[in-house]
């Protein structure tokens, strides 16, 4: 198995673990918080994402499909254009908000489509290239690209979390 198939899979896990946080919630229960301080499973999915498509347009020199799909029109938030979550306040991710789970993981699937693309077009030799030279060692696109699992991973099973809790004892 190729390198870039090994990502593709890892992927694709974050997917299903999209899927499952997202998938049969309303918009009420998509944007709640289990308390004042705490992420909503919109905001943790729409934060994965953006950085998913940030990173991986970055690398790829390609736009980010927020601006080109036109997402950030359709989900309309008064934030930055460019605001990816990164830094965000308790009171910044409150109001990342959608009106149904489908604007949620229709962006995202834009986004793994575009990954998908992306590492198909990529040969072994290319996962070395150096993507950010202000990081000891600097950081390579294999390594980027694996700092982007790790961390979509992370944010999906907070995700999961936050549904356990809401629909405990259904």
């Amino acid at each position: 198995m190729k390198g870039t198939e090994v990502l593709a899979d890892a992927f694709g896990r974050i997917q299903d673990v999209v899927r499952e946080a997202v998938e049969g919630l309303d918009a009420g229960e998509l944007d709640a918080r289990i308390d004042a301080g705490a992420n909503s499973i919109t905001w943790l999915v729409w934060h994965l994402t953006r950085v998913q498509d940030d990173h991986v347009a970055d690398a790829a020199g390609w736009e980010q499909v927020w601006h080109a799909e036109g997402w950030d029109d359709r989900f309309a938030l008064p934030l930055p254009a460019g605001s990816t979550g990164y830094g965000h306040t308790a009171h910044q991710a409150g109001t990342v908000r959608v009106d149904s789970g489908d604007l949620l993981l229709g962006y995202f699937d834009a986004v793994h489509a575009q990954t998908l693309r992306f590492l198909r077009g990529l040969g072994a030799a290319e996962l070395d290239r150096v993507v950010d030279e202000r990081w000891d060692p600097p950081v390579t696109l294999g390594v980027r690209l694996v700092s982007v699992i790790a961390d979509d991973l992370q944010h999906a099973g907070q995700a999961a979390f936050v549904r356990g809790v809401l629909t405990r004892g259904r």
